[in-house]
């Protein structure tokens, strides 16, 4: 049953796929797989996602931009989206970078901007799931436990922006909520179970072109170990 899910949605993603590969002919596409084309297609998706669920949280959050005099949203963009990342990281982050920045960005301890440690972790640990490439060539390869253990950890993330407080009991972080004529807004949950889905393809669809296995794996939401990309 779960199968059929699944292969329903592979099927989804690839008619999406095949939309997008009607493009001008470049040469480098020669040294490309299908593959190696439907995994930059998906990098793409997921940048633009992210670039979504950033600049939404830091209108759900003001007071985190405001953490740092003079910073913009499109700043912030540019450093986590646009920018080649530093490889020493994030200076403001004590030099952290990817997924050992999400603990950060959910303890009740740190006073720095909190939206940006979100996201520099979760943009730091998809980029490690795809190895910080951009795109994809035949002799390139990929990870399927990468890919899995990102979209759990995704899923962890999400659970903790609706769960996490500090101790006048108050969320860390602003995401899904009401409006104001008291209807429900899902929209942060919706773009991460989009990266979540992406994830979960591509790992998927790795697996099979490789004839590997991914090792299925449980962990608590509220703790604040995650799984190693």
């Amino acid at each position: 049953m779960m199968r059929g899910f699944w292969v329903g949605l592979l099927i989804l993603s690839l008619t999406g796929c095949a939309q997008k590969l009607r493009r001008p002919f470049d040469i480098k596409n020669l040294a490309k797989s299908d593959m190696d084309l439907i995994t930059d297609i998906h990098i793409a998706e997921i940048r633009q996602i992210t670039e979504r669920l950033l600049i939404k949280l830091y209108k759900r959050n003001p007071r985190e931009l405001k953490k740092v005099p003079g910073m913009t949203i499109d700043q912030r963009v540019h450093q986590l989206i646009a920018e080649q990342r530093p490889h020493s990281g994030f200076r403001e982050l004590g030099g952290m970078d990817g997924i050992a920045l999400l603990p950060l960005a959910f303890s009740t301890e740190f006073e720095g901007d909190r939206v940006f440690a979100l996201m520099a972790g979760v943009t730091g640990m998809i980029s490690a799931s795809y190895n910080h490439q951009t795109e994809f060539f035949l002799l390139d390869d990929i990870d399927q436990q990468k890919l899995y253990n990102c979209a759990r950890n995704l899923e962890k993330i999400a659970w903790l922006l609706n769960n996490r407080r500090d101790d006048q009991g108050h969320l860390l972080l602003l995401s899904n909520g009401m409006n104001a004529n008291g209807v429900p807004n899902y929209s942060y949950e919706r773009l991460l179970s989009q990266i979540i889905l992406i994830q979960d393809m591509m790992a998927l669809m790795v697996a099979d072109s490789t004839n590997r296995n991914i090792n299925q794996v449980v962990h608590s939401m509220a703790s604040m170990t995650f799984f190693p990309i």
